[in-house]
């Protein structure tokens, strides 16, 4: 239903412009649907058999996407297709009784009711006093997840243990921290490239019977979408286990509670344009990195500093200061010729991060 309504503003706009040269906004075109369309149209009844909420979401999200066109000059927005796009469903917690009750093993969704879920402990139950003011159902690589909105009190922030630390990200390593703590990068270990090599097995199934579908054999169109699932749950699998990795790497910094952490301001799309890096670059995640430690430092009060991305923080000798603009990156290791100061490249970049004067507060 949710991927109809999108379809279906998306539609009714372009038909509106063409003949009127004008846009229809989300709030209108829900009038419209609701008082003349339906009506009119009874064999559309069904759109009012769910929750209000989600229709009006997806109403929101096609006209945000209209709004980025606009203002960002982006890809004008695209049709959801079945199988392909992620659609999610929206509930809210409007009145009484539509309040969004969660037990042990289950969740009740208005106009849905009681749903099972796979999980306990991840949703707070109604008996712990918190309140769920609204979630979303999602589907993805054939299996459906819930995310709720829930209202908690008011975290009091302790003190600060430690100084502030600098984490200079990379692809041999994914993070270095100034206190000496490496971590790897997690794309090297035998269970991401024993997936990533089933993925390409996988891949050339798939392949293959797009090849033998075009040499007219009809049976394959129910294989090609038992094969499709089974790439999703790959590529589900991988994802997860790099968001798993780099929820660890803050979990374990925000611990120590330093009183200011520092990162770069890393030029990643620049960063892509390397063809011989980019799957490397891509599959370290690292804007996911940023937005994440962001989040959590302002959930403990911890300062986030982002340091300009020209300063050239590997190239610079954190004794004596000195700037090396021949450096390469191939030398992993760091020599200062000025000083004779000697240490592991990125651990010198995470050391002048931390005592970098000019930043700015994320």
């Amino acid at each position: 239903m949710c991927r109809f309504v999108y379809n279906f503003y998306l539609a009714h706009n372009k038909e509106v412009y063409e003949k009127e040269s004008r846009f229809v906004s989300g709030m209108e075109f829900s009038k419209w649907l609701n008082n003349e369309f339906i009506p009119n149209n009874p064999e559309f009844v069904w759109i009012k058999e769910v929750s209000s909420k989600s229709v009006k979401q997806s109403i929101m999200d096609a006209e945000r996407a209209f709004k980025n066109f606009f203002r960002c000059k982006t890809n004008f927005p695209r049709f959801k297709k079945k199988n392909k796009s992620n659609v999610k469903m929206r509930f809210v917690k409007t009145d009484y009784k539509a309040t969004i009750h969660c037990e042990r093993h289950r969740i009740k969704i208005p106009t849905l009711g009681w749903v099972c879920i796979k999980e306990k402990g991840y949703i707070p139950t109604t008996k712990s006093g918190y309140t769920i003011k609204s979630g979303t159902v999602s589907i993805k690589a054939g299996r459906f997840y819930i995310s709720v909105l829930v209202e908690v009190p008011d975290i009091t922030i302790g003190d600060f243990f430690t100084d502030g630390i600098g984490i200079d990200v990379g692809v041999k390593d994914f993070a270095i921290v100034s206190n000496g703590q490496v971590y790897k990068n997690i794309n090297k270990t035998s269970s991401v490239k024993k997936l990533e090599k089933k993925l390409k097995r996988e891949q050339r199934r798939l392949s293959r019977k797009y090849e033998n579908l075009k040499k007219g054999d009809p049976t394959q169109k129910v294989n090609i979408q038992k094969q499709k699932v089974k790439l999703q749950k790959i590529h589900c699998r991988l994802d997860n286990i790099r968001t798993n990795h780099i929820n660890k790497i803050i979990a374990e910094t925000v611990k120590t509670k330093p009183s200011y952490i520092t990162i770069e301001d890393l030029n990643v799309l620049g960063m892509m344009k390397n063809r011989h890096l980019s799957k490397s670059i891509a599959s370290q995640k690292f804007y996911e990195f940023r937005t994440k430690l962001q989040t959590k430092c302002k959930e403990n009060g911890i300062e986030l500093r982002v340091v300009d991305r020209f300063y050239p923080s590997s190239k610079t000798c954190h004794n004596c200061g000195c700037v090396k603009s021949n450096l390469k990156l191939s030398d992993r290791t760091f020599y200062c010729a000025e000083c004779g100061y000697a240490t592991d490249r990125d651990y010198n970049a995470s050391l002048n991060l931390r005592d970098c004067q000019t930043y700015n507060i994320a």
